[in-house]
């Protein structure tokens, strides 16, 4: 058994002072106040008591970090992707692919569903670093006219059949699609795949209002970077943006690295979409974590300079890391470091479908990162057991 103390906690429902968290097996037993509980004779106890326990982070949109991309079959890029992942506090993660040819992105899901796979039956200390739970299906089917880098030439129309491809591939392990609404055939798919149980996410979109709205009623749930590769708000010509922002069943996920979005904006769309809406992603490419220089997203070549990843003038991804996302989002919504949490951890877990991720309660899994008082990650565990130290 394994006891963790601590400053304080963060739980869905409050904040726990003078913390201890049991843990035995990588699920967490108990957690309470050290005030009612004494830490048990015998356990492995760590002390973190000038320091925050926070849940896992889980990143639903991450391309590559640490020089690779997530479609990539280098056998030695998940591993690298997830020790730096870990080193950021995230514990669950959905690599994302990018457009690309057919038989390229079958490949690319064939692979990452097996990587899930492998790692869901291990469970060595060497296994303790970020964990695939799922696969992003980022294109397709997007929009042409808001494709930001995806390549034209390999944007497909959606049909059941081409989803099916997609989904036999990945052995069923796609667990959310972005998806422009309005390209004809889009909502027969988006029906299907959330009957199958993805987050279907309206992104690369140049849908008006009503069209969105329609996505909605067929089972989209939650929309893609929102701002970017989407119809501008327009006063008299709402588009997505417009359902979007408005409709309570929708969550939506932002870009916080100020470079994406304006701060301003960011302050906006965390007022219009509220704590429990509100989703942080990275949207990561491989030079995240390496010196400025030119990578790979898919088949696209990236330039990095000044912290910003460009294609052919065209952002293309981000550098971005999950921490910096949640200190950025506390600065510029003016949160509490409690609420940029929550869009972190327990808010993608929940629209993900993770269930024992995101948030520390008795039963959950014990991914814990452990913050200084301003929300910088000093250790990171996957299910009770340290991470591994990466680039």
């Amino acid at each position: 058994m394994l006891a963790f103390t601590a400053q304080r906690l963060i739980t869905p429902t409050e904040t726990v002072e003078n913390p201890i968290v049991l843990v035995a097996d990588g699920k967490i037993l108990e957690i309470a106040s050290r005030t009612a509980r004494a830490v048990p004779d015998g356990v492995t106890a760590f002390d973190f008591s000038d320091s925050i326990l926070a849940p896992g982070y889980v990143d639903l949109h991450i391309h590559g970090s640490a020089g690779y991309d997530v479609m990539g079959d280098a056998v030695e890029a998940l591993p690298a992707v997830e020790r730096l992942l870990s080193r950021h506090g995230v514990t669950s993660y959905y690599p994302t692919t990018v457009t690309a040819p057919m038989d390229a992105t079958l490949r690319a899901l064939e692979r990452l569903a097996g990587a899930i796979e492998e790692r869901e039956q291990r469970t060595a200390p060497e296994a303790a670093r970020a964990c695939p739970a799922g696969i992003h299906l980022e294109g397709p089917f997007l929009s042409h006219v808001r494709r930001g880098v995806h390549p034209p030439e390999n944007l497909l129309r959606p049909t059941l059949a081409a989803f099916e491809r997609f989904w036999q591939a990945a052995r069923g392990r796609i667990r959310m699609m972005t998806i422009a609404p309005e390209i004809d055939g889009a909502l027969e798919v988006i029906a299907e795949a959330s009957r199958r149980g993805v987050c279907v996410s309206l992104g690369h979109s140049d849908a008006d209002l009503r069209t969105s709205e329609l996505a909605i009623a067929a089972g989209a749930r939650h929309a893609t970077h929102t701002f970017n590769a989407m119809r501008p708000l327009n006063h008299r010509d709402p588009g997505i943006l417009g359902a979007v922002l408005t409709d309570s069943r929708v969550s939506a996920d932002v870009i916080a690295d100020g470079v994406h979005v304006d701060p301003a904006v960011v302050r906006l769309f965390a007022r219009a979409k509220g704590p429990q809406q509100t989703v942080l992603i990275t949207d990561a490419m491989a030079a995240t974590g390496m010196p400025e220089g030119v990578y790979q997203l898919g088949s696209l070549e990236v330039e990095v300079r000044d912290g910003q990843c460009t294609s052919e003038g065209r952002l293309a991804g981000s550098v971005l890391t999950m921490d910096r996302a949640v200190r950025n989002l506390a600065q510029f919504a003016s949160w509490t470091l409690e609420q940029a949490v929550t869009a972190a951890s327990l808010n993608p877990a929940r629209i993900g479908g993770l269930s024992s991720k995101g948030a520390l309660v008795a039963g959950s899994d014990a991914d814990l990162v452990v913050l200084n008082a301003t929300g910088e990650v000093e250790r990171t565990f996957v299910a009770g057991v340290e991470a591994v130290a990466g680039r």
